[in-house]
């Protein structure tokens, strides 16, 4: 009985969730001083007041001093708190912050790999860039929805292999943004497209995920144009792309789009919310492409694309995309709304997709039954160039990351 009621002077992880910082502190003082800290979790109650802070370093000073590993850290309340004392620390592997303040300043962490800062307040534009530097090991970064306005990012790393910069939802952009990262295998980026990029060599990159947001600001539609094809180029060696065109005013301008010739030799898997125009220049250009999820957005302010996608039918066999001849097999197609263009499109990829297997139409919820009905009965009986190909009508398509389509 006397031995278990200090059982918990001894747990390795300790989790507080909305309970006072004193609690916190005399709990800390109680427990077991030679017994490591594995995980230590803070999240701290709303009537947190900022007279307090010192006790809030007193505890995590105390767990950096049992050699924790990983700290997860909540402060919606407070900015300013005494910070210094986990970002030199020896044993940390996992720093979490929600809310917290990152200053410039003196960062030892010989040991992190995993940096994960949601809504963090940068004190200026060098302080992520000096963080980062005095992670000597660092695996993976996560940098989401920044409270402080940043107008440069630099980030540089030869052993980081995840990055995630998600701006969503905040008036903040990148302005500059350069990354020296050669050992990256997975990049996801929300943001506006930035007004200047550097991404050095990208060679380890497998997996990107991009979604650029609907740009105010820019006005020159050609420049725009040049730059966003540009930034997609980065990404040209990677074997899974999602890329997320559909804002509305970047419309790209056809006379840049025509001229783009990147080839994408390793993709296999693209999932692209575009207009159509993208989806033949995609497909075109990545000959191994063997799963495909298509969205598209924008093709009602373009007319070009459109009437390009429809007379596709008409290509001779020699123009047929490569994917398509001995490649593909899966095709999802998301939010069908019943068009003209859009049945085109279906029955391009049904006749001259070689070796499909899938085709998956979402049609979208706002279809009404006529088209609904119509789109389902021509399209089941269109002749199909795979003999193995099986078309299923659903109501949402799954994604890549098994995220639901259903816009």
């Amino acid at each position: 009985m006397e031995v278990s009621h200090y059982l918990w002077t001894h747990v390795p992880i300790l989790d507080f969730t909305c309970v006072s910082l004193d609690f916190i502190n005399r709990f800390m003082l109680l427990h077991n001083k030679l017994q490591k800290i594995d995980t230590l979790r803070f999240n701290l109650r709303n009537d947190y007041e900022t007279s307090n802070e010192h006790l809030l370093h007193a505890s995590i000073t105390s767990a950096i001093d049992r050699d924790i590993q990983n700290l997860h850290l909540t402060a919606f309340n407070t900015r300013n708190f005494p910070s210094q004392c986990f970002f030199t620390s020896k044993t940390l592997v996992h720093l979490t912050l929600y809310a917290c303040e990152v200053v410039s300043g003196a960062v030892c962490l010989p040991r992190l790999k995993k940096l994960h800062l949601f809504y963090p307040e940068f004190g200026d534009d060098e302080s992520l860039t000096q963080l980062i530097s005095g992670c000597p090991v660092i695996d993976e970064l996560i940098l989401d929805k920044p409270s402080t306005d940043i107008s440069s990012c630099f980030i540089s790393s030869p052993t980081i292999k995840r990055v995630t910069l998600n701006f969503e939802g905040t008036g903040n952009r990148f302005n500059i943004l350069k990354m020296n990262t050669p050992a990256l295998d997975y990049l996801e980026i929300a943001d506006r497209l930035p007004e200047h990029f550097e991404f050095g060599q990208l060679t380890s990159l497998i997996e990107a995920n991009i979604n650029l947001f609907e740009d105010v600001v820019q006005e020159d539609y050609f420049l725009y144009s040049r730059s966003l094809l540009g930034f997609i180029d980065r990404f040209c060696n990677v074997k899974c792309l999602k890329l997320d065109l559909s804002f509305r005013n970047g419309i790209i301008i056809e006379s840049i789009l025509s001229t783009w010739t990147t080839k994408f030799r390793n993709l296999t898997k693209l999932e692209l919310s575009a207009d159509c125009r993208f989806l033949l220049k995609f497909l075109e250009r990545a000959d191994n492409l063997e799963t495909l999820i298509f969205s598209e957005y924008g093709c009602e302010e373009i007319e070009y694309g459109c009437e390009e996608i429809e007379g596709s039918i008409e290509h001779s066999p020699q123009q047929v995309p490569k994917c398509l001849l001995s490649r593909l097999k899966i095709i999802k197609i998301a939010s069908v709304k019943g068009e003209n263009h859009e049945f085109e499109i279906i029955r391009y990829l049904l006749w001259n997709a070689k070796v499909l297997e899938t085709m998956e139409i979402g049609l979208g919820s706002c279809i009404g039954f006529e088209k609904r009905f119509n789109m389902h009965y021509g399209i089941t009986r269109l002749p199909r160039g795979s003999t193995a190909c099986e078309v299923a009508f659903v109501g949402a398509v799954k994604g890549l990351r098994n995220a639901v389509i259903n816009r």
